[in-house]
């Protein structure tokens, strides 16, 4: 077995993309076939070499004796550039993490510490205020100081339990839902997402790509099955909601017992969500409709006049956040209470290490460094949990993850960081 030594930590060249990216399928259990040409295309024209690592095996036994080469990468790793919405809807810019995988080879030797602690000193130089990722495995990355800071809850909706109107045909709003295509969703969808952004905590941003690749204008991985588009405009003709969703065909005693299946569904008005969830309900032969990933507290139950057609299929942690800079994350958010509190941060990373005195208002906060006591003891980790208003400070005392060295310290944390609503974001990345 090679030494971590004999293991080199560093970006990618343009040249060895096609070897990362066999890596990469290596990591996530995909098919080890040869890159397609339009793969290496795609990937080639939006991959920044310089935030995209691999780790190269260099010991001598690793070497083709008879070119000389050292072989392809045995873990991959990739940031990129985003924007997430903090409380109060600025944000922030966020080093995304994404495609990070350790060939089974090469497991627990230290590489994905190496490859995190390069790209997070890069970030923090750059000026980023957080990193994010969504985790396939829960236990991988708290050591790293993130948290997880948003859920996802997915529901399956039982039409006809649901006690809606059968005659239902539109809403009754003086709005209305049309059937569109992709090209039409390349144009309002964009539009669309930057207003519900500065409304929704916890999203983050998508570029032209996202909206080729989910409209199928941009096919990168296997066989594209064309969905179902539909948007609802207010009385106004304003365009307040989109979706997108698919259907089988399934039959049962010559009784159709279809799915819809929804890919993505988002909406600026409570209106729009409304009517686009009463039309895929309204859908002839669908009988059950899978909403994707929604936020847990999401008002999609509610909106039928029986809640307990909507059964939970899924509820899980979804986006982590890691915070580089206190000052800035703790003062660009919004706060609906008053009050003063001094958290002391343990972060082995050493990004937010130290004491921070808030002092935050409705009218905007003040976040400094100082060498008072702390009123709360926390790992980075929790920080990052508590940031976007989801996670509860006496909850983490109850289970031991935040010390209170001043007595209700914990409650004056809930009182200004939690929100009404919880975070929501609607992306995978």
């Amino acid at each position: 077995m090679s030494s971590s030594q004999d293991i080199a930590v560093r970006p990618i060249t343009d040249d060895e993309i096609p070897a990362w990216l066999h890596a990469l399928d290596t990591g996530f259990l995909r098919a080890p076939t040869s890159v397609s040409d339009q793969e290496l295309k795609d990937r080639s024209s939006h991959i920044d070499p310089s935030r995209t690592l691999a780790a190269f095996d260099e010991s001598p036994a690793r070497t083709d004796l008879r070119t000389g080469e050292t072989p392809r990468p045995v873990a991959t790793f990739r940031s990129f550039p985003q924007e997430l919405t903090a409380v109060g809807g600025r944000t922030v810019p966020a080093d995304a993490i994404s495609n990070v995988t350790v060939s089974p080879t090469h497991r627990r030797r230290g590489i994905l510490t190496r490859m995190m602690a390069h790209d997070l000193t890069a970030a923090k130089d750059r000026g980023d205020v957080v990193a994010t990722l969504i985790a396939a495995e829960y236990p991988i990355y708290g050591r790293y100081g993130f948290g997880p800071a948003t859920w996802t809850t997915e529901w399956t909706v039982d039409v006809p339990r649901t006690g809606l109107d059968p005659r239902w045909s539109g809403p009754a709003d003086g709005g209305r839902v049309d059937l569109v295509d992709g090209a039409a969703v390349r144009v309002l969808g964009p539009a669309l997402h930057d207003r519900l952004r500065p409304a929704q905590h916890g999203a983050v941003s998508r570029d032209e790509r996202w909206w080729r690749i989910n409209t199928g204008d941009l096919r990168v991985h296997g066989s594209w099955t064309e969905p179902f588009y539909a948007v609802y405009r207010s009385a106004a003709g304003e365009v307040e909601g989109l979706v997108s969703y698919e259907a089988d065909d399934s039959w049962q005693m010559k009784q159709p017992q279809n799915t819809a299946d929804v890919n993505w569904l988002i909406a600026t008005t409570p209106a729009a969500e409304r009517a686009l969830w009463h039309y895929l309900c309204s859908i002839d032969w669908i009988t059950k409709v899978k909403c994707g990933w929604r936020a847990p507290d999401d008002l999609l139950p509610h909106f039928f006049p029986d809640p307990r057609a909507v059964s939970v299929t899924t509820h899980a942690d979804w986006l982590w956040v890691r915070i580089l800079d206190v000052v800035r994350a703790l003062e660009v958010r919004t706060y609906a209470g008053t009050g003063t509190l001094v958290l002391e941060i343990v972060d082995p990373g050493g990004f937010a290490d130290g004491r921070y005195r808030l002092d935050a208002g409705p009218d905007g906060a003040s976040c400094v460094p100082t060498s008072e006591d702390g009123d709360l003891v926390l790992e980075a980790a929790d920080l990052a949990a508590l940031w976007l208003g989801d996670e509860s400070a006496v909850r983490l005392a109850a289970l031991g993850r935040v010390r209170e060295q001043r007595k209700g310290a914990a409650s004056v944390a809930d009182a200004l960081l939690r929100t009404s609503r919880r975070p929501w974001c609607p992306d995978l990345f």
